[in-house]
């Protein structure tokens, strides 16, 4: 069977930690728009056949006056977000009849054309794939009331980034089985739950998503050490 993929990038969050009054996919790092960096990269990206982009409604104009800056050579698609991450993703995945979906976090300027590929090429082997770092820190598993009850092997924890990349229509499935379940934090969980190995590959710590007015900056000395 032909391997079609569409990239599904998020863009409908409520940015309440930037602290600007702004969607942080908007902000202008260097010239150029945060969703824009990752825009770029899955347009380039040759084994993407089509790009969805996840907004809210009322910014569906601004988002599509940042993607009129390229040049797009694949075709793109604006698909209204829901109120959680989990309903935005739904609603992209309904779209599209592609076998596999690779998604990414919007205020995810770092990525590397690279990892969209590799992400992408190990699914002829699992049925969801992630890009993560190992965690720099021991990691406390506590109960509620913040005692710890177990300590993680550092070298077996690892911090998920995006892009994500799955089998279309299990994730699809797995939406619809957990509707609504509020501790499901992330497609990876769907997967798991749905008894498939997902398989982690190796990113870079650069890969940072802004999520505070503070990432801004680690973002701006990323893009001059890559100068």
């Amino acid at each position: 069977m032909e391997k079609t993929v569409t990239a599904i990038i998020l863009v409908a969050g409520n940015s309440t930690r930037f602290g600007q009054n702004r969607n942080k996919n908007f902000e202008i790092i260097e010239g150029k728009e945060v969703l824009l960096y990752s825009l770029e990269k899955f347009n380039k990206n040759d084994l993407v056949k089509d790009i969805m982009i996840v907004c809210k409604k009322d910014e569906e104009d601004i988002v599509r006056k940042i993607a009129s800056k390229i040049t797009l050579n694949k075709e793109i698609q604006y698909i209204i977000g829901g109120t959680t991450r989990q309903e935005s993703v739904y609603n992209a995945i309904v779209k599209t009849d592609s076998n596999i979906v690779i998604i990414h976090d919007g205020a995810r300027p770092m990525i590397k054309d690279r990892f969209i590929t590799e992400c992408i090429e190990e699914m002829d082997n699992f049925k969801g794939v992630s890009i993560a770092v190992k965690s720099k820190d021991t990691i406390k598993i506590t109960d509620d009331n913040g005692i710890v009850k177990e300590t993680t092997l550092r070298k077996n924890t690892w911090v998920i980034q995006t892009p994500q990349c799955f089998d279309r229509e299990l994730l699809l499935e797995m939406h619809e089985n957990f509707k609504g379940d509020e501790t499901v934090t992330d497609d990876c969980m769907l997967m798991e739950r749905s008894g498939s190995k997902v398989k982690l590959i190796e990113g870079e710590y650069s890969n940072i998503k802004v999520t505070t007015y503070d990432d801004v900056n680690l973002v701006k000395g990323y893009l001059t050490t890559e100068k």
